[in-house]
């Protein structure tokens, strides 16, 4: 693609998502870069290469994925398909029958045990395997009325890929080790809506099973690194206060899609919204930046440091 074609589709790409023009130099410093080295990394591979990206609430996990599918695809020659772990979630009638017969935190969508891993593995299955001129469906998530949208609504990608981008906050998460840690409620959620830790043990055994499997298949882990859990939380506060704001704007994939005004939380209703996540946060800020193939540090500010690798992917 010729420099003033790049331009456009990264000006387009910019106002497709309603960013500051700084964003131009995030693009020209951190993903035009790690864009290249994957498309460089899918050249080799003798399969579409899995990519996976893990970041906390509001570290621009959703930005990062689009703007890495659309330069692998029209820059780099590497057609890339994407979803994310929130397109998989547990239908509501599902999340329903797991709180009526496990624990009742388990209708909250997020934590592992409210995904549907089997038709995660089936997507990726069909996204590695589909051939030129075939299709394949990608699920959809409706958090306005927090159930699967029906399949008649959900997107449809031609193949055959190169690259799979798969991006959610859990994403590559592991259990703790020591079940002892799991005694000590670490906030007010865990104290008073699972004073026998019940909830927490589903959530950890489901880590350490099915989503330690499907985690594995990932090829590259890339990890967005937020500052601090104070950051998720305020950062997470102010997406829900822009949503109130925009409520009867355009869609929008992501945090900022629309949503009735009944589902807007207040600041407190997000405090406890976000406790629900935040062991696993925790320990994966403490723990993945030794092990992820690349962490991208984001800034109280949200600005993105420049890649750091854990070996030449």
């Amino acid at each position: 693609m010729r420099e003033q074609e790049l331009n456009r589709l990264i000006d387009s790409l910019i106002q497709q998502e309603h960013l500051p023009d700084t964003y131009r130099q995030t693009v020209a410093d951190v993903v035009l870069p790690l864009a290249r080295d994957l498309s460089q990394q899918a050249g080799k591979a003798a399969y579409p290469l899995l990519v996976g990206i893990n970041g906390a609430q509001g570290t621009g996990k959703s930005t990062l994925s689009l703007f890495l599918s659309e330069l692998l695809t029209k820059a780099f020659d590497c057609p890339c398909a994407r979803f994310s772990l929130d397109d998989i979630y547990l239908t509501l009638a599902e999340r329903e029958h797991l709180a009526e017969t496990i624990h009742p935190l388990l209708r909250t969508r997020g934590v592992p045990g409210t995904h549907d891993l089997l038709l995660g593995q089936q997507v990726i299955e069909q996204l590695r395997s589909v051939k030129a001129g075939e299709h394949v469906a990608i699920p959809a998530f409706d958090k306005a009325s927090d159930d699967r949208f029906p399949h008649s609504r959900w997107a449809v990608v031609e193949g055959p890929f190169k690259v799979i981008l798969l991006e959610g906050w859990c994403l590559g998460a592991v259990a703790e080790r020591e079940p002892d840690s799991l005694d000590t409620p670490i906030n007010t959620l865990e104290k008073d809506e699972d004073a026998d830790g019940a909830w927490r043990r589903f959530v950890n055994d489901r880590l350490a099973t099915d989503y330690r499997d499907f985690f594995g298949q990932l090829d590259v882990l890339i990890m967005l690194k937020a500052p601090s859990m104070a950051c998720v939380v305020e950062w997470r506060t102010l997406q829900e206060r822009k949503l109130a704001q925009h409520r009867n704007g355009a869609p929008k994939r992501g945090a900022m899609e629309s949503v009735p005004p009944n589902r807007i939380m207040s600041d407190q209703q997000v405090q406890r919204f976000i406790m629900h996540y935040e062991r696993i946060t925790r320990a994966t800020l403490a723990e993945m930046p030794d092990r992820a193939d690349v962490v991208i540090a984001v800034g109280g500010d949200h600005g993105l440091a420049a890649p750091v690798y854990r070996e030449s992917i």
